[in-house]
């Protein structure tokens, strides 16, 4: 039977990227989102590939995640592959004038979202003595940048917490990945800028930024290696991209 791999975050961007290559590897999918239509797209798009198994919550609900994965069919149930991928950014002002929703929900999702996917899933995987996880950072987490405060400390814990999971995990035959992206043209920015179409779009404006098409060539590569081998942390930048916030805008 085909392997089966987690997407979170699978409505868009790298999640949804990430979703169909991993099908052209020959997984079975199980998208999750919150986007009740785009899940529905995603696996039509999908039906002559492999098989979705659409999953509708948000990862900021620890009672929804976990009664999704606690309520899998059987034969859904032998996990190999978990991207954590759902995340976000809000906002990007000075830490004196945040918004306490904006952190909020970065750090519910980024963090904690992962952590309450993670916990549902490693059962299945420790079952079978094998798995991988992919967390998905960001250079966000390798360093800070002004007015990133509360989103680099959201990422700058997704690594902590990839190298952290590495060690408990290393007796239990899963391994454990992290990938972390530069600037990416998804719908980021616009989420960042609560929808400012025009003010996202001017953040990848003078360069060529990463796709999200890229990202998932990444982790696809990542996680079809030998079993011996682990890819554990890949810093992904565009050509243009130094450092978080240092660029060529002339390329």
């Amino acid at each position: 039977m085909s392997k089966i791999a987690v997407v979170t975050g699978a409505t868009s961007g790298i999640g949804r990227a990430t979703a169909v290559a991993l099908a052209k590897q020959g997984y079975r999918i199980i998208a999750t989102g919150r986007r009740k239509e785009r899940l529905e797209e995603l696996q039509q798009e999908l039906e002559d590939t492999t098989t979705v198994l659409p999953l509708l919550f948000d990862v900021r609900n620890k009672e929804a995640v976990q009664f999704a994965f606690a309520s899998l069919p059987e034969e859904w149930q032998q996990i190999d592959v978990l991207i954590n991928n759902a995340g976000n950014a809000h906002g990007l002002s000075p830490i004196q004038d945040g918004a306490l929703e904006d952190w909020d929900a970065m750090l519910d999702i980024n963090v904690k979202g992962l952590l309450y996917v993670s916990h549902a899933i490693i059962p299945f995987m420790q079952e079978q003595g094998k798995g991988h996880i992919i967390n998905v950072g960001s250079v966000a987490g390798k360093e800070v940048y002004a007015n990133g405060n509360v989103y680099c400390a959201s990422k700058h814990a997704v690594d902590a917490l990839s190298k952290a999971m590495r060690i408990d995990l290393i007796q239990t035959g899963i391994k454990v990945s992290e990938v972390n992206p530069g600037a990416v043209e998804t719908e980021f920015s616009e989420v960042r800028f609560k929808g400012d179409k025009e003010r996202a779009a001017a953040v990848y404006q003078g360069y060529q930024p990463l796709t999200a098409d890229d990202i998932a060539d990444l982790i696809a590569f990542i996680v079809t290696r030998p079993p011996h081998v682990n890819l554990a942390e890949v810093l992904i930048l565009p050509a243009a991209q130094a450092s978080a916030t240092v660029m060529n805008k002339n390329l």
